[in-house]
């Protein structure tokens, strides 16, 4: 199966994207589950809901929002370029920030999962011999909500190569700038023609997504069939 030039390059900045895209998710997504899991403050339930409006808003009202808040000519948007030179519509940055918010639903869940099974006496118990609320965290709580980390990175990262939504929304369509490939293929599908290119393309998206899954799954069951053996040991 060959790939054409075109194809390459929205493989390339699909994988570029979602790359980013993950990137930025893992400290934020780590710190506002920390945030829900073990923080009581007002407005908790509300700031539980924002976060997970992009698993029920449709990616299209995701990607308007994100237009008309973050584009050139949005409030967010014009400030952020008067003051960083900074543009998201019609850009692959753009197309960053749309993954980052439909992904992040997938993030928070799966690290606030795990953080809800840590056993918080360990924290304390490091805490009265003296350790710092950031060592606890890095030495203890981190290694021991790893497998939920691994298995939110691999959904994010699965989660931001399928976008399609709330990028076209929000950045177009442009070849070699944010034509990602399941917008490539939405071109291929409607060319008279072309569906041997889009079924290719399908079978692409697939197995990348399956092989992220497989992956997430392989990593979390070594990584808490290492921390069981250092627990027992």
């Amino acid at each position: 199966m060959t790939l054409t030039p075109y194809e390459i390059d929205a493989l390339l900045l699909s994988l570029k994207v979602s790359a980013y895209a993950t990137l930025w998710l893992l400290p934020i997504g780590i710190f506002l589950a920390w945030l829900l899991s073990t923080r009581q403050f007002f407005g908790k339930q509300i700031l539980d809901s924002i976060i997970h409006l992009p698993l029920v808003l449709p990616p299209v009202v995701i990607g308007y929002l994100l237009l008309i808040s973050t584009g050139r000519r949005g409030w967010l948007g014009d400030w952020l370029y008067d003051t960083f030179g900074l543009v998201f519509s019609f850009s692959w940055r753009g197309a960053v920030l749309a993954c980052i918010v439909v992904s992040l639903p997938l993030m928070v869940r799966s690290v606030r999962l795990s953080l809800d099974s840590v056993d918080f006496k360990l924290q304390q118990a490091a805490r009265t011999l003296g350790a710092s609320s950031i060592r606890v965290f890095f030495t203890i709580t981190l290694p021991l909500i790893l497998p939920g980390v691994i298995t939110g990175i691999m959904l994010s990262f699965a989660r931001s190569l399928g976008e399609f939504g709330a990028t076209i929304s929000f950045v177009s369509n442009i070849p070699g700038e944010t034509q990602t490939i399941p917008l490539a293929m939405f071109n291929y599908i409607e060319t008279p023609g072309a569906e041997m290119q889009a079924a290719r393309l399908c079978i692409i998206s697939i197995v990348i997504a399956l092989t992220s899954l497989l992956a997430s799954e392989w990593m979390a069951r070594r990584v808490k069939r290492r921390l069981g053996q250092e627990l027992n040991g």
